[in-house]
């Protein structure tokens, strides 16, 4: 595992220092190839270190890992002066042990997005990209304000490991289409609808764990709408950030989001329909002695609508989405002095999930630092969390026994340019 992680960061290194390299401009590698057509290049990698209570081969001893935990590559372009193109990669899983999840622990296609942009009004993605949900999915890894960022149940396409029968989606992406714009003064109307494969399951003859309950390939619909009281956040297309270190402006923005799909959770024998909401909050002040306070909070609410025989052995094709409730609160505050090359930023989080079966309760309280160097591109986290979350885990079926509460310490890293 050490050596596996090092020789990662070698790897992510060697690329940013080829991004780096003399001539190519700071904010990543651009070529322009005439006055309409240019592609970018870009990376980023975030490994971490950290030591969970009681977690160890054992059972008693704390449990000490390195873990790669994204890996990526970002190609961008345009071919013309309405319509671009996005394509990343990902290494799928890497901060995953091989005999949980990541057999298939590999770089593989994470966005392929054909982008017709018309004005400030009406835009169109479309091809494998984010499916409208969250903030915190909007902002992915690498623009969360703190580094351990996912806590809340995971949408449908974050919840599956794969496309296509028996899945919905990797890492809160799937294959569709979104149109996405704003409205308002400045824009501060901002709003984003989608369609997608959403899951996909086998045919009822088969009886293989692929068949599960959407039978009639029903479709999954997106979207989320987001008004900006004050400062309007500027960001790529419809993505959010967690924080912008008070480079933005004062903001307050509320968001709503929802997902639905028939049949799209539970099992081929106890089908129910999806549907999720959310409603997120981001405010962010700069003090008058230069301090930046920011402010992250998310309500998630899940009716997944199958019987919960659907977690019985036997059930074929299970896709046994959290039902019930969720939040999280997050408090940041950015000292305004720089110690040596950057800021310190100290903050508090808690999380409370209740799933509406008998499946156990699940909390946790964060306390932490991130030691800022250039926004998201650069940035150190320390941070201690207790709670039984961890402990837990986060299967959702019926009987599932509330963990011990145990402390985990971790300590993450990010680059990317």
């Amino acid at each position: 595992m050490v050596k596996r992680f090092l020789l990662s960061l070698v790897t992510g290194s060697i690329a940013a220092a080829i991004v780096l390299s003399p001539g190519i401009a700071s904010a990543g590698y651009k070529m322009q190839i005439d006055e309409t057509k240019w592609i970018s290049l870009g990376a980023g990698i975030k490994g971490s270190f950290d030591v969970l209570q009681d977690a160890s081969p054992n059972g008693t001893d704390w449990s000490k890992d390195f873990s790669l935990d994204n890996a990526r590559i970002y190609i961008g372009g345009q071919i013309h002066e309405k319509i671009t193109f996005e394509f990343n990669t990902e290494c799928v899983f890497c901060g995953v042990e091989r005999s949980n999840q990541s057999a298939a622990e590999e770089f593989v296609l994470l966005d392929a997005i054909a982008k017709l942009e018309i004005n400030q009004y009406i835009n169109i993605w479309g091809g494998r990209l984010l499916v409208p949900a969250d903030r915190q999915e909007m902002n992915g890894p690498f623009y969360s304000a703190t580094y351990d960022a996912f806590k809340t149940p995971f949408f449908s396409s974050d919840f599956s490991t794969d496309f296509g029968n028996g899945g919905a989606g990797v890492y809160g992406r799937d294959n569709g289409v979104n149109l996405w714009g704003a409205a308002g003064p400045d824009g501060a109307l901002q709003y984003v609808v989608g369609v997608f494969s959403g899951l996909q399951s086998s045919g009822a003859t088969l009886t293989a764990a692929a068949s599960g309950p959407n039978q009639d390939d029903n479709l999954l619909w997106a979207g989320r709408i987001a008004y900006n009281f004050l400062s309007v956040e500027k960001n790529p297309g419809y993505y959010t950030s967690g924080t912008y270190y008070g480079t933005a402006g004062d903001i307050f923005t509320v968001a709503f989001a929802f997902q639905y799909q028939k049949d799209g959770a539970g099992s081929f024998e106890n089908p129910g329909d999806l549907r999720a909401l959310n409603v997120d909050v981001l405010g962010e002040f700069t003090l008058g002695n230069g301090g930046v306070f920011t402010f992250n909070g998310e309500y998630k609410n899940f009716d997944a609508d199958y019987n919960v025989a659907a977690f019985d052995q036997g059930q074929t094709g299970n896709f046994g989405m959290f039902d019930g409730s969720a939040f999280t609160v997050t408090g940041l505050y950015l000292l305004p002095n720089e110690v040596w090359i950057g800021k310190l930023q100290p903050y508090f989080r808690f999380t409370g999930i209740y799933p509406g079966s008998t499946s156990a309760d699940r909390d946790e309280l964060e306390a932490g630092i991130n030691y800022v160097i250039d926004g998201h591109n650069a940035r150190i986290s320390l941070f201690y969390q207790y709670g039984n979350l961890q402990s837990t885990g986060l299967n959702y079926a019926p009987n599932v026994l509330k963990g011990n509460d145990v402390s985990r310490i971790g300590i993450g890293v990010q680059l990317q340019i």
